[in-house]
């Protein structure tokens, strides 16, 4: 099996098909099927060599799909970026280690692994169709200043599928700031937060951080994942030497 490729240790193998996403093919592997799809299959059908990739195309289904055939043989290597892993299997993922062993967040896959001692270690797949952090690892960013003990600021959080994979990556010393204004993606956040202790949900505008300044302390990184014109202005407006601290 060939080692991931790219600077940020990831990469899933195999091109992009009609159907989207990385195609998860016979030979090297594969990656995750899912992703966007243009009318449901994808046609990528090279055979290896030259025309790349193994037979198998994604299917379009994105979301779930995504994660860890199986097997019994994984080995998890540690990422260049602190707190993120690698599992190398019969496909390889993107994986952090599970705050909260024997629970799923959002259905996503999870892999144990053996210690010599005997003890287990519990993964969770990140599947970068439903994280733009995870892609942004996968596609080789320099640095995401987030890593053990970090406090970060999360601006955007939805329903907590990015925020569950950071709050695996600072750990139980860190914290995640988790601002949402969706009342329904909220209610998720709040369920999710009650069982990971270093999430503090916060369920207000992003853009008014003079409404929710007195429950966020001094952060080492703000994460914004909101759709905003005036985001640039948004993120300065809500800087900790601003507002915090």
């Amino acid at each position: 099996m060939r080692p991931p490729r790219g600077r940020g240790g990831g990469g899933f193998r195999g091109g992009r098909g009609d159907g989207g996403g990385f195609r998860g093919g016979r030979s090297d592997g594969g990656g995750f099927r899912g992703g966007r799809s243009d009318g449901g299959r994808g046609r990528g059908r090279g055979r290896g060599g030259d025309r790349g990739g193994g037979r198998g195309g994604g299917r379009g289904r994105g979301g779930r799909g995504g994660g860890m055939r199986g097997g019994s043989k994984v080995v998890v290597e540690p990422h260049r970026h602190e707190g993120v892993f690698i599992a190398k299997g019969k496909e390889d993922a993107l994986v952090t280690k599970n705050m909260i062993p024997g629970e799923a967040v959002y259905n996503e896959k999870r892999i144990s692994v053996q210690n010599e001692d005997g003890t287990k270690i519990e993964y969770r797949v990140w599947n970068p169709f439903r994280s733009k952090l995870a892609a942004a690892v996968l596609g080789g960013v320099d640095n995401i200043w987030i890593k053990p003990g970090a406090k970060v600021l999360y601006l955007g959080a939805a329903s907590g599928t990015t925020v569950s994979h950071v709050s695996d990556i600072v750990g139980p010393d860190g914290v995640v700031y988790a601002v949402e204004f969706s009342h329904r993606s909220g209610r998720d956040l709040v369920n999710m937060a009650k069982k990971r202790t270093n999430v503090i949900p916060i369920i207000e505008d992003a853009r008014h951080p003079a409404k929710y300044r007195m429950l966020v302390g001094m952060v080492d990184v703000i994460f914004s994942d909101v759709a905003q014109p005036d985001q640039y202005m948004m993120n300065f407006s809500d800087s900790p030497s601003r507002h915090y601290g």
